[in-house]
């Protein structure tokens, strides 16, 4: 490095200086999203970086700044400049949501400037301050997830205090607890339950997606009460040994899984880990409730079975159940079905046209596995209503036709929604708004191409939302007979609806995804 004046080398770190922590307001705000899982940031730091053709040229101009910036250090303000302003199109501030500096944050943000002043003070021993400052700025993302990994045994440690007073009340009120996992279904399943088991019994079921071990030990310290006879326990996981850990202090006596999928694929790396992961929840369980329609869980049933565990084998389609739901009838208002349960068979109805039946199966092998009697299913199932954001159907003051399924997706959820979709009786257009499907791991360009060659023959337009999965989706949607259009967001395409459609025509949206996704 040629020498530097004074002035430059000051113009120059306190342009470094202010690029990373503009920069580190904009990874913090990711890696807040991700739950603070390490390494998260990083993976977004490089969907982020070819992403587009301005943020490719931005990823080369900083490159060139660098490179030059060690011959002529008054480059680096270039890449200063660069640092702070992309990738272009992840706001500091974002759309759908924004920073929340909570405790666990601060914390997060303590250590990673910490890590930042190390580095630095590390090159100024040899004489190459800027040179840290450089390193620094460009890797404010690895920087936050070596904080994330350090703080990682610290925050479970502090969450420790929480979880001791949650297993303490559990212990103390003594509800029995049902416990629920699945790749998806996980919510709607909970919400059967309560439905199911609420005309009878005091019922707390863990709020929203309260599903890890903080949200678990919030529920259980603010919402469940004495007195209440059942504790409806929402379980996921990023990995094996997680649902375990919950199981250790919610412990069920009976467990239910939905189903299994490529949810978090990109995590788990494959199905078998990810059956691995769920089927821990039957550890310690006295009862195994399973969708045996799915043919990850049949051998699963057979498994647990022979190993003298009660398990109750649900489904619509699979032979041999003991709970089958089969749908009668679907309308805008309500969906009618048939159930098949302890030699007896009974029709209901739900107030809601987006009744999932193998969820409702298993919701009715728990609620009869705890003693309710089957005469009062046709009640509970009339007091279900579908949680926000999945398979509601509502028809606005405009006259369109809205199913949101924002919430999230996979494939399998995905294909329903089309099948909702094209189940409502309109002759008016069908319109699919999606940005796809995330987190399947190697399987996610194929599965949205997938989606999109099955969507594009029967839809009138398909709205693609972001670049995260464009390249496939348009290739899946290239020979149907769709419409395809493009927004770089979920409001411009918003407004595209808002604009295009009329009284009569119908609209699905399909996911959504923060805007932390490029």
């Amino acid at each position: 490095m040629n020498d530097v004046s004074p002035a430059v080398a000051a113009a120059v770190a306190v342009a470094l200086v202010a690029a990373t922590v503009v920069s580190a307001l904009r990874w913090l705000r990711v890696c807040q999203r991700e739950h603070y899982l390490p390494g998260s940031t990083s993976t977004f730091f490089q969907r982020w970086q070819w992403s587009s053709p301005a943020n490719t040229a931005a990823t080369v101009a900083k490159i060139v700044t660098v490179v030059a910036g060690l011959y002529v250090p008054a480059a680096w303000l270039g890449t200063a400049v660069l640092i702070a302003i992309t990738p272009i199109g992840l706001p500091v501030r974002g759309r759908t949501g924004s920073l929340a500096w909570t405790a666990r944050l601060r914390r997060l943000a303590g250590i990673a400037a910490a890590v930042a002043v190390v580095v630095v003070a590390v090159t100024a021993l040899i004489g190459a301050s800027l040179v840290g400052l450089v390193v620094v700025a460009l890797l404010v993302p690895v920087l936050i997830d070596a904080a994330a990994a350090i703080a990682k045994p610290i925050e479970a440690r502090m969450l420790g205090r929480f979880v001791d007073e949650a297993a303490e009340k559990l212990r103390r009120i003594d509800p029995t607890v049902i416990a629920i996992t699945g790749s998806y279904g996980k919510t709607s399943t909970k919400e059967y339950v309560r439905a199911l088991l609420g005309r009878s019994f005091e019922v707390c079921p863990s709020p929203a997606s309260f599903n890890n071990r903080a949200g678990l030990a919030r529920a259980v310290n603010e919402s469940l009460h004495p007195g209440a006879q059942f504790f409806i326990a929402e379980m996921g996981t990023y990995g094996p040994g997680e649902i375990r850990e919950l199981c250790s202090w919610v412990p069920p006596r009976v467990s239910i899984l939905t189903a299994i999928g490529p949810v978090h694929l990109e995590r788990m790396k494959t199905l078998d880990t990810i059956v691995s992961a769920k089927r821990e929840i039957f550890e310690h369980a006295e009862v195994a409730v399973l969708n045996v329609d799915d043919p990850k869980l049949a051998p699963l049933a057979d498994e647990l079975a022979a190993a003298g565990m009660r398990v109750v084998r649900c489904g619509s389609v699979a032979p041999d159940l003991d709970v089958r739901v089969i749908e009668l009838s679907r309308d805008d208002d309500a969906t009618r079905v048939r159930i098949e349960v302890g030699g007896q068979t009974l029709e209901a109805a739900a107030p809601e046209g987006g009744l999932q039946l193998t969820n409702l199966a298993c919701a009715i092998g728990a609620a009869t596995a705890v003693g309710l009697d089957a005469s009062v299913i046709p009640a509970g199932v009339a007091d279900i209503h579908a949680p926000a954001h999945r398979q509601v159907v509502e028809r606005g003051p405009s006259g369109i036709w809205v199913i949101d399924v924002s919430f999230n997706s996979n494939p399998a959820g995905a294909r329903s929604a089309l099948a909702r979709l094209m189940a409502i009786d309109t002759t008016g257009r069908r319109v699919i708004v999606t940005p796809g499907m995330v987190e399947l791991g190697a399987t996610q360009a194929a599965e949205n191409e997938a989606f999109a060659r099955e969507a594009a023959a029967q839809v009138d337009d398909l709205v693609i939302v972001t670049r995260t999965n464009r390249a496939a989706l348009l290739a899946g949607a290239a020979r149907g007979r769709a419409k395809v259009h493009w927004f770089p967001h979920r409001d411009a395409a918003t407004e595209w609806v808002r604009a295009e459609l009329r009284d009569g025509d119908a609209v699905l949206y399909e996911n959504d995804l923060p805007d932390i996704f490029p």
